[in-house]
């Protein structure tokens, strides 16, 4: 692919979902907005996969000292001269994974409201919303200047709060209030850190910035801090994550999807790209108590999974305890421990979507989400009970299902790092996911097994054809993943290995 075609496919990626949300937004007929909105998504994803191709698989060769860091397609443009602020988009195997499942996950979502719009405002200004928040998410994954970066970031608040007011359940103001309070509490962090950084450095380029080039030891330290926990709420880690139960149980089922799917990452991958990348001596200093964290939200999210008695609540807690294995990967500051942490967060936003979807079309047929009340549902709704049983132990991390590599590995991450307190998280960590497999399998009993209860007895058996649309591709990729992680491993390698090449 030629340089040309990258830099327009580039554009294109964030152009279309905008285009397409203005579109949706002036139509006054509800369906063709919905229509034309699912088109706008569809063209998203047809733009973001071929991202993939022409790009150098060593990130670029040549006699630049750290070649892989690189993105394979890029577009500079000025933004704002006067403060040396730049327009710069790019893509490597570090983003890329994470485009695609934004652009699919959204496609999904919009074609799902084609079908069924959730009760509340229309299906038009539903989609609308969607649009936008998927250009905030994919503008995040592309962004190559840190100010362009932290606007990017900040597109996603208002429209899924939006999203939770007016699509949402009962306690939907409550949990909208408590979602964007802490997102903005992040956002300050995250501010007061990109300036810092560029204070610093004297450049907000990304790419120019990573292994801590033009930083001190000091400027690195308060960096790291600082994006840290603008990025650990996001993610969200233990203590910062309660905004996310009260958000996925109120949220309608596309917005539960998105939240899960995808917005998380968003921290995960600042995370990494942005904290790690551009204060590697930080991320040196606060790795243990990262480290600790981590664990600390697998175990807690865990726990609290067990006790449990809402099913979109479980879903919610049991993101917890996913991420905190993605960040445990990254805590490790190693090339397996952060290859672990990128499957780790494309097999979370490809299962906990379908499990969002699947508690979605639960909670529509029963009415409820008490799970007292869902036993049974294998003898009235086999196929239903079936892919949730299917979802469940992909969660779990059956091996040859995606869920199994990120948190096998890293698992075997912290090991290979070595000494007393790394060997303990290691252990903790693994009494971590047999607890996940605890509570999902728990999950399986009460809601699949069991007599019918008079909710569940009326439940039909039938799946609509949408729905088996929709979720069809994320069963197909849970396989695909699972089975051939170098999907996502392989594009990966190289920037992995660039980013932590700035390590001191």
């Amino acid at each position: 692919m030629s340089g040309v075609v990258g830099q327009v496919l580039l554009v294109a990626v964030l152009a279309v979902p905008a285009a397409g949300a203005a579109v949706v937004a002036a139509l006054r007929h509800d369906r063709a907005a919905r229509l034309v909105g699912t088109v706008a998504a569809g063209l998203t994803l047809l733009a973001a996969l071929p991202l993939v191709a022409g790009g150098d698989d060593a990130g670029g060769a040549g006699t630049d000292p750290s070649p892989a860091v690189r993105p394979w397609h890029q577009v500079d443009l000025p933004w704002v001269p006067g403060l040396d602020l730049r327009f710069h988009l790019g893509v490597d195997g570090i983003s890329w994974p994470l485009v695609v499942l934004t652009a699919l996950l959204t496609l999904l979502c919009c074609g799902y409201t084609l079908w069924k719009v959730p009760c509340g405002g229309s299906g038009r200004a539903l989609v609308a919303l969607l649009l936008v928040v998927e250009v905030g998410i994919l503008g995040t994954f592309l962004a190559l200047d840190l100010v362009l970066f932290f606007v990017f970031f900040e597109v996603v608040l208002l429209p899924m709060y939006a999203i939770i007011v007016g699509w949402g359940g009962p306690d939907r103001r409550r949990a909208a209030r408590k979602f964007a309070l802490y997102t903005l509490f992040g956002s300050v962090l995250l501010l007061v850190g990109v300036l810092v950084v560029v204070t610093a450095a004297g450049t907000a380029d990304i790419v120019a910035l990573t292994g801590g080039t033009g930083l001190s030891r000091g400027p690195q330290l308060a960096a790291f801090t600082l994006l840290a926990l603008a990025f650990a709420v996001k993610s969200p880690l233990w203590p910062l994550h309660s905004w996310l139960p009260d958000a996925h149980t109120q949220a309608p089922t596309v917005g539960s999807v998105i939240l899960a799917g995808v917005l998380l990452k968003m921290g995960t991958y600042g995370l990494i790209r942005v904290a790690v990348g551009v204060a590697p001596e930080g991320a040196e200093w606060a790795a243990p108590v990262l480290g600790v964290l981590a664990v600390a939200a697998i175990l807690v999210g865990s726990l609290v999974c067990l006790a449990q008695t809402e099913l979109k609540r479980l879903i919610a807690y049991s993101s917890v305890g996913h991420m905190g294995f993605v960040l445990l990967g990254v805590a490790t500051l190693t090339g397996t421990g952060l290859r672990a942490a990128l499957i780790g967060n494309i097999a979370h936003g490809i299962i906990t979507g379908l499990l969002f979807f699947l508690a979605g079309a639960i909670k529509d047929r029963a009415h409820t989400g008490d799970l007292a009340d869902l036993s049974g549902l294998r003898d009235t709704a086999p196929r239903l009970a079936g892919l949730l049983g299917f979802a469940a132990v992909a969660s779990l991390g059956l091996p040859g299902l995606a869920g199994f590599w990120g948190e096998a590995f890293a698992v075997v991450a912290a090991v290979r790092v070595g000494g007393p307190l790394w060997l303990t998280l290691a252990v903790l960590a693994a009494l971590g996911g047999a607890l996940t497999a605890a509570y999902l399998l728990r999950l399986l009993r009460q809601v699949t097994h069991g007599q019918a209860s008079p909710v569940v007895a009326q439940v039909g058996p039938g799946v609509a054809r949408a729905e088996l649309l929709t979720w069809a591709p994320l069963v197909l990729l849970t396989l695909a993943v699972g089975l051939a992680p170098i999907l996502v491993l392989g594009v990966a390698q190289a920037p992995v290995d660039a980013l932590l090449s700035g390590r001191p």
